[in-house]
C-alpha cells in the first residue's frame, strides 16, 4: 500500500489548496485519456490519486489517516499484537474492493463481511446476544436495511473486556494495596483497548457511510424533495398573494358600483389626504 502523500507528490503538511492543486496535476497528468500508450498502469496510478484525495480533502478523514499512518500502510498493527480481533486498518483504503457492486470483491461484499466478523468476535463477551443489523447489498431497502444498519454501528461499543491485555496477575500481589494497583493498571489498559477499538470502527463506519452509494441516493431522494417542497411553497405562496390581490380587485369595484349608485360619476372612491385637502379648497 502506498502512502496517500506519496501518490500526490505532497508533504505531510501540505495545506487544503496547495494538495487541491497538486491532485488537479496529478489527475491531468495520470488521466487514462491522456495516456493511450499506458492504459494500465494510467488507470491504475489515475484510482490511487483520486483515492488519495478523496481521504486527503476531508479534514475528519486526513486526520483519522495521519494519526494512523503508519499501521495502515503496514496494513495492520506489527507483529507483537496480541488481540486476535479484525485488524480493520486496511480497510481504510478504496483498494480493498472493486466496484460498489455484490461481486466477491464488490464493495458490499467485502465489507459485509467485515462487520459480520466484528460482530460475530463480540458475541463470547456478551451476556445476552446482540443481533446487530447487517449491512446488506447494493439493492437494500434503505429505511428496512441501511438506516438501521448506520443507526447501530456509528454507535458502536465492542464487548470485549480485553483481559489479554493485562499487566499483572494480580494472584501473585504480595498484599491487598499491590493487588489494587494492579487492578487499577490492568483496567487502564483495558480502557484504553476497549475505547480504541470503538473509535477504530466507528471510524471505518464513517469511511464506508461515505462511500456507501445507497447513503448517496438517499441524501439525493432528500435533497429532491426538499426542493420540490419548496416549489410547492414558492408556488402556494405566489397564489395566495395572487387571491390577496384579486380581494383587494373586488372590493374596488365594489366601491366604485356604490358610489355610482349614489348618484356619483364611475370613479374609483378618494379617501387619499390629498384628495380630502383638494374638496376642502373647493
Amino acid at each position: 500500500m502506498k502512502c496517500h502523500y506519496e501518490v500526490l507528490g505532497v508533504e505531510r503538511n501540505v495545506s487544503p489548496d496547495e494538495l487541491k492543486l497538486c491532485y488537479r496535476k496529478q489527475a491531468l497528468l495520470w488521466h487514462p485519456d491522456k495516456n493511450p500508450d499506458n492504459l494500465q498502469e494510467a488507470t491504475e496510478q489515475f484510482k490511487l490519486i483520486q483515492q488519495a484525495y478523496d481521504v486527503l480533502s476531508d479534514p475528519q478523514e486526513r486526520a483519522w489517516y495521519d494519526k494512523h499512518r503508519e499501521a495502515i500502510l503496514k496494513g495492520g498493527l506489527g507483529d507483537d499484537y496480541r488481540d486476535d480481533s479484525l485488524d480493520v486498518y486496511s480497510y481504510f483504503n478504496s483498494s480493498c474492493f472493486s466496484g460498489y457492486n455484490d461481486d466477491e470483491k464488490g464493495f458490499y461484499t467485502v465489507y459485509r463481511d467485515v462487520f459480520q466478523r466484528i460482530a460475530a468476535e463480540d458475541e463470547p463477551f456478551q451476556d445476552d446476544p446482540v443481533n446487530a443489523p447487517v449491512f446488506g447489498n447494493s439493492q437494500s431497502p434503505y429505511d428496512d436495511v441501511v438506516h438501521l444498519f448506520y443507526a447501530h454501528w456509528q454507535s458502536y461499543c465492542t464487548a470485549k473486556n480485553f483481559a489479554w491485555l493485562d499487566a499483572h496477575d494480580v494472584r501473585h500481589a504480595p498484599n491487598r494495596r499491590v493487588a489494587r494497583l494492579m487492578e487499577r493498571e490492568n483496567r487502564k489498559l483495558r480502557e484504553q483497548a476497549r475505547k480504541q477499538r470503538n473509535e477504530e470502527v466507528r471510524q471505518l463506519v464513517q469511511f464506508v457511510r461515505k462511500r456507501d452509494k445507497r447513503v448517496q441516493q438517499r441524501r439525493k431522494e432528500l435533497e429532491e424533495k426538499a426542493a420540490e417542497s419548496a416549489r410547492k411553497a414558492e408556488a402556494k405562496r405566489v397564489e395566495k398573494i395572487l387571491e390577496q390581490r384579486k380581494a383587494l380587485e373586488g372590493i374596488r369595484r365594489v366601491r366604485v358600483v356604490f358610489h355610482v349608485a349614489a348618484g356619483g360619476r364611475p370613479t374609483e372612491h378618494r379617501s387619499s389626504p390629498v384628495h380630502a385637502i383638494r374638496r376642502r379648497r373647493r
